[in-house]
């Protein structure tokens, strides 16, 4: 088993042109993020994929192994899958949001784990627990997943999940984290498979798994660790990352 984590980093953002290369701290933000993988202990490799020359030549500045792979993928994923045909020993892949640079080691180790420990699993990914009175919970920019009694999601919207008709002691709203491991075989097989329509239906192209059959398991996390979509979020983790 050889597990390869990477983080795909793309140059065009709607809202945040560049955002890769944004500094935070005095660095870029894909090398918080890199730096932070570099801490786990069970990825075999780490890489960066990218669409663009300038993340390119940073990545490979501040020491980071890195793969040029094309503009015109849709998805993350499906520049992760191009990014894995020049890893022929990767078994499995963990795929790391290159926008959390405070995002927990420990969380990408648990999810290398919980491949390795059942390596048939097809995906895994990781949820924190709301409040059910939790603003974030009618926020359409943040996914909600369910999960059966043995952790596998059943459902991920953006619309609030559950809907609460009759309240339930301890049963939290879980706030899905855009981190995946895969194994290898199901990715290359998911890429080719056409958007379903409940993934064209809330934009999750995690329901394009579950719409074939797949299994997810979901891991409960603490790390409630922000993403950057924005400047003013970029601002917010730089003032974060002074505190540390």
């Amino acid at each position: 088993m050889h597990i390869t984590g990477i983080l795909p980093a793309r140059w065009g953002s709607s809202r945040f042109p560049g955002k890769p290369l944004h500094l935070i701290a005095g660095k870029p933000l894909i090398q918080h993020v890199w730096e932070r993988c570099s801490q786990c202990s069970r990825l075999d490799d780490l890489l960066i994929a990218t669409d663009d020359d300038r993340i390119l030549a940073a990545a490979e500045a501040f020491g980071a192994r890195a793969v040029m792979t094309s503009s015109e993928h849709p998805t993350g994923t499906d520049r992760i899958a191009e990014a894995i045909r020049s890893l022929p020993d990767t078994t499995h892949v963990v795929n790391i949001q290159g926008d959390e640079p405070l995002i927990d080691p420990e969380l990408i180790d648990e999810l290398a784990a919980t491949m390795a420990r059942v390596p048939e699993l097809d995906m895994a990914t990781a949820a924190n627990p709301l409040d059910p009175s939790d603003p974030n919970v009618d926020d359409p920019n943040v996914v909600k997943v369910v999960t059966a009694l043995d952790g596998r999601a059943l459902y991920f919207s953006r619309s609030p999940l559950p809907f609460f008709r009759n309240p339930v002691d301890g049963l939290p709203v879980l706030r899905h984290k855009g981190i995946y491991a895969y194994r290898r075989s199901f990715l290359e097989r998911f890429v080719t498979w056409p958007p379903s329509p409940l993934e064209q239906a809330e934009s999750l192209e995690q329901l394009r798994a579950l719409e074939n059959g797949a299994s997810i398991k979901v891991l409960t996390t603490t790390d409630t660790s922000p993403g950057v979509d924005t400047p003013e979020q970029a601002r917010e983790i730089e003032r974060l990352l002074s505190s540390l």
